[in-house]
């Protein structure tokens, strides 16, 4: 009876309890959770053709349509003559009501400048309302060869003004010298308890050079909130662009970034330096 009895004390210490097992599994299912969540959100992640049309064609989950584009334009980038196929719903994509997928399907068209189709849907895209838009078909077209966003890419190198869309009360939600993040909110306009209050958003990433309005005072349509410096990015790809199509025009906003600006890296004073040289030589030409 002893030796049973003690038998059964082994096997039940070297069972795993129900709570352990428990216990032990759930780091498993976190891990793998947070894979198939990376997964599933990487725009590394290939396509496949079913994946690829479906995406394009529901923009109900906007990031599954932002992967199919980003594969898209890798496609082209390779010189993958597959990617045609879907032309059609990236020229459709750049009508679409929703400003950032008129962006990306913008800046998707750039990596095929073969493209006549593409050609003459950027041209459209450099008048769009907004701002983002018409900077990167801008800086697409300039893959052209073609220099009718010159004045956009002139634009992109200067301070953006931000105004007020209605009359109301001003709440700011940044100070001057913040950075600032395309889509962040940078203040709320309300007018009255009655009336939702409507967020006022930055089309471009950069800084909060000034705020021209008093926090939590009155604030009229179209009057001037705030003023927004352009951000690294934004400024290096337009003066790369500029090295292909721009004028003398230019030359005052590409050489005050050559002679330095304050924020900016030396890379960026570098690309002015050469888009200055570039303007030059093809003034002289």
């Amino acid at each position: 009876m002893r030796k049973a009895n003690s038998d059964f004390r082994i096997s039940s210490v070297g069972s795993p309890s129900p709570r352990n097992t428990f216990i032990a599994i759930v780091p498993i299912l976190v891990l793998l959770i947070t894979f198939l969540f990376w997964y599933q959100t990487w725009f590394g992640r290939p396509l496949s053709d079913r994946e690829m049309g479906q995406y394009l064609s529901d923009t109900s989950v906007p990031h599954k349509t932002q992967h199919a584009l980003a594969q898209l334009s890798n496609r082209m980038e390779r010189g993958d003559g597959t990617a045609r196929r879907w032309y059609p719903e990236i020229i459709a994509l750049s009508q679409n009501k929703e400003p950032q997928f008129r962006s990306m399907a913008a800046w998707v068209m750039g990596q095929d400048n073969h493209s006549e189709e593409f050609h003459q849907t950027l041209r459209r895209l450099i008048d769009d309302p907004a701002p983002l838009v018409r900077g990167n078909a801008a800086l697409a077209l300039a893959r052209f060869s073609d220099a009718a966003g010159e004045p956009q890419l002139r634009a992109m190198l200067q301070p953006f003004t931000l105004t007020s869309p209605r009359t109301g009360t001003l709440k700011f939600r940044f100070k001057e010298q913040d950075g600032v993040q395309s889509g962040d909110i940078v203040a709320r306009v309300s007018c009255g308890s009655d009336v939702q209050p409507l967020d006022v958003i930055s089309p471009l990433s950069g800084k909060i050079a000034r705020l021209a309005a008093k926090d939590e005072g009155p604030i009229s349509t179209g009057e001037v909130i705030a003023t927004i410096e352009p951000g690294e990015t934004q400024v290096f790809e337009a003066l790369r662009a500029l090295v292909l199509i721009g004028h003398s025009e230019s030359l005052p906003e590409v050489e005050r970034f050559a002679a330095g600006v304050t924020g900016m890296p030396e890379r960026v004073r570098e690309q002015a330096r050469l888009t200055s040289e570039a303007i030059r030589q093809r003034a002289n030409r």
